[in-house]
């Protein structure tokens, strides 16, 4: 995800977990972000502020009276630029002071100085993070608006084990993504993706499948999120790892996605159909596996039911439906036949067979296909056909 354009301030206080912190600012800059630091008095101990400064290509500031030029003073300045302000780790101490408006050094001055966005890692003793007191701080700055991450639970640098690990640092690069990476123009909007491969089971051991990953409804349905959307994904079997922030709804075969999503649908103001189902399904299913015998077998196949033909039958005004359409051959005749059949929006179709837009890629080569138009793309990213997608969407439904 492109981060350029995007100014992050981390903040980090004084914890052994500040080694993550630097992981996650090396991933924040290579993403094209300009990030700056600012350290603790007691941060200093447990990092050198030359680390931060070497993975950002930035001055790491820790002393509350520096300045820019004449006239800027630095916390200023940056509470000004800043587009985000993440505190990781975040300790008791600075959970507190944050709490009750306290700024007696460079970081908490520019978090009380900033409007932006602002999101506190607590880590800390198990102990330390139950404590009421705490607790009571951290409902405090989310009644101020910040948004708190939960603490992972494990073992932790003081031999205990409980809640108080901080996060991994991709975990907290998807928290910064979510803030920044997109504006927030679908807030209040609800979006169904459905995503991966659904499995006919024969007997308890085989199934009927294909290759679908999951990655392209994935991104779709990260896109969306990105942009403030409240997204559901119903999921069949998939190898993609599903992004955070979504609803997650597990439907393995053909029947079960067809119930979970044409449950939801009514409710939601875009739907859009990336999960590849399975056209046929054992006609019927065994209780004990199917036994080796000699000779061939045959397996009768029955027909499931279309789900992106009944959406378009009961498709609510103002709702858009999207489709898509994998073909290897007469990609244009088929995938408008099936745009019109089935009366949906748009059809989001490829060739299986052009390069770099097979089953489980990170790429894809796409034309989308309206009443009206067809829009053939150039191969691009995953992510990038998503953003598209959920672009054009937009246009049409404005």
């Amino acid at each position: 995800m492109n981060l350029n354009g995007r100014t992050v301030v981390i903040g980090v206080s004084g914890g052994i977990a500040a080694y993550k912190t630097a992981y996650l600012v090396s991933r924040l800059h290579k993403a094209g972000a300009e990030v700056h630091v600012i350290m603790t008095k007691n941060a200093c101990e447990f990092i050198a502020p030359l680390t931060f400064e070497t993975l950002s290509g930035r001055e790491c500031v820790t002393d509350t009276f520096a300045r820019k030029g004449h006239y800027e003073v630095e916390h200023v300045e940056l509470a000004k630029k800043a587009d985000l302000i993440m505190i990781a780790p975040a300790t008791a101490n600075v959970l507190a002071k944050l709490a009750c408006g306290i700024a007696d050094d460079m970081l908490t001055t520019t978090v009380l100085a900033a409007s932006c966005p602002k999101i506190v890692v607590p880590a800390m003793n198990t102990g330390m993070y139950e404590n009421p007191v705490t607790q009571d701080n951290l409902e405090k700055l989310r009644g101020y608006g910040f948004e708190v991450v939960e603490p992972a639970s494990g073992y932790l640098a003081c031999g205990d084990i409980g809640a108080g690990k901080m996060p991994e640092p991709e975990v907290l690069y998807a928290y910064v993504e979510k803030a920044v990476a997109r504006p927030k123009d679908m807030i209040g909007k609800r979006v169904l993706v459905s995503a991966g491969a659904t499995r006919e089971a024969m007997d308890p051991v085989r199934f009927i499948t294909n290759h679908s990953s999951g990655k392209m409804g994935f991104a779709i349905a990260k896109e969306y999120m990105l942009r403030g959307a409240d997204v559901t994904i119903v999921k069949a079997a998939v190898t993609a790892e599903p992004p955070m922030f979504c609803n997650i709804v597990e439907a393995v075969s053909a029947s079960a996605l067809f119930d979970e999503i044409t449950s939801r649908a009514p409710e939601m103001d875009v739907v859009v159909m990336a999960a590849a189902v399975s056209d046929y399904t054992p006609a019927e299913y065994k209780e004990e596996k199917v036994k080796k015998k000699d000779g061939d077998l045959s397996i009768p196949l029955v027909r499931t039911r279309d789900i992106l033909a009944y959406l378009g039958e009961h498709h609510r005004e103002g709702q858009f439906l999207c489709g898509f359409s994998m073909e290897t051959e007469n990609l244009l005749e088929n995938s408008r036949s099936k745009l019109e059949r089935k009366h949906v929006d748009m059809i989001v179709a490829n060739n299986l067979k052009d390069e770099g837009a097979g089953f489980g890629t990170d790429t894809n080569l796409v034309t989308l296909i309206t009443a009206n138009t067809d829009e053939a793309h150039t191969l691009m990213s995953k992510a990038d056909v998503a953003k598209l997608i959920a672009d054009r969407i937009q246009e049409l439904q404005n």
